[in-house]
């Protein structure tokens, strides 16, 4: 009769992606030359399945032939980014008649998965070229908000709206997502006026500043994220970033960054002769959600009440989930 086969220990996770992990764990050496096989059990953190091996000789999840480790595992449960897993592994040692002949399970080891690296978010910009449409002139960046915000940045913070954590919303994959700090602004302008719309899901009062104290060759512009949210049209966010700034540093790694006078969804072009203004683009098929990296101060802009309504709650983006089916708008890396 066989030995049994003694339990892996010392699980070690390493080398984690947005899809991918590698995992290792000690062995006696005789288990190491005699184990054909590896039986590896992954489930979501927050919705752990109890249902391991019923049965020792009953493999549930992942069965891989035993190669040295430590052993790659991507895709096999099309991994989410920023997840939290649990894992636990089992060697065995499969016999003449089909069985195995397998050890105790090893301790549960918890790991989380990473954000977008840099390759994922060129295949999401990529997806996102293909539906920003043409290029529409616009003049200024808005943002709209309720009073006792306007009312607070003038109160409490010296009349600077000042950047807060970007939220949840969008590929949770997006690496600034909880990251990164900024201001939110829109450019998106309507068809027939060529000026921004006059309703908003995000408070009555608009303020309004002139498109280059935001988007200027002193800025850097990079590509965020692209999603939707169960609807025909489409997000993408942009962040703008000083060059040399703190933004700009943690963008200049993590995001993919775009030339301002020539991409797909906002555009800034020089004056071409002197007395020329120069010339801003938006693009006209998608919502631009802009992040502006730095405090911007009231009194470059102005503050206004908007002509149209503000209770269209269904189109704010604050935490939306990103529509996981979309063929649009998802790559094969998760969501």
């Amino acid at each position: 009769m066989d030995a049994p086969l003694s339990t892996p220990c010392n699980i070690q996770i390493c080398e984690v992606t947005c899809d991918s992990f590698r995992i290792m764990w000690d062995m006696t050496p005789e288990d190491t030359a005699r184990a054909t096989h590896f039986f590896i059990d992954l489930s979501r953190k927050e919705s752990r399945d109890p249902n391991r091996f019923k049965h020792r000789d009953v493999p549930t999840k992942l069965v891989a032939k035993a190669v040295p480790l430590p052993m790659a595992v991507r895709g096999h449960w099309f991994l989410s980014p920023r997840t939290e897993y649990c894992v636990a592994v089992q060697t065995a040692v499969r016999q003449p008649d089909g069985d195995y002949l397998v050890s105790e399970w090893s301790q549960v080891v918890d790991f989380c998965t990473g954000d977008y690296a840099m390759e994922h978010l060129q295949q999401l910009l990529d997806k996102a070229k293909g539906s920003a449409g043409r290029l529409l002139k616009f003049s200024v960046f808005y943002r709209n908000q309720h009073p006792e915000y306007f009312d607070y940045v003038r109160r409490e913070c010296g009349g600077l709206m000042r950047p807060a954590l970007k939220d949840s919303s969008g590929s949770h994959g997006s690496p600034i997502n909880s990251k990164l700090n900024g201001v939110f602004f829109s450019c998106n302008t309507e068809f027939d006026t060529g000026l921004p719309p006059k309703d908003s899901p995000y408070g009555p009062l608009r303020f309004q500043i002139p498109a280059g104290h935001l988007l200027n060759p002193n800025i850097s512009l990079y590509f965020a994220d692209f999603y939707c949210m169960y609807t025909a049209y489409h997000y993408v966010v942009l962040v703008l970033a000083p060059v040399g700034s703190e933004g700009d540093t943690f963008c200049r790694t993590r995001l993919p960054m775009l030339d301002l006078a020539s991409n797909p969804f906002l555009t800034y072009t020089a004056p071409q002769r002197p007395g020329e203004e120069p010339l801003y683009c938006h693009a006209s098929d998608v919502i631009l959600e802009v992040l502006f990296t730095e405090p911007v101060p009231l009194d470059q802009g102005s503050v206004e009440l908007i002509s149209g309504h503000h209770q269209l709650m269904s189109l704010t983006t604050a935490n939306a989930k990103k529509d996981p089916s979309c063929k649009v708008c998802n790559i094969s890396v998760g969501r």
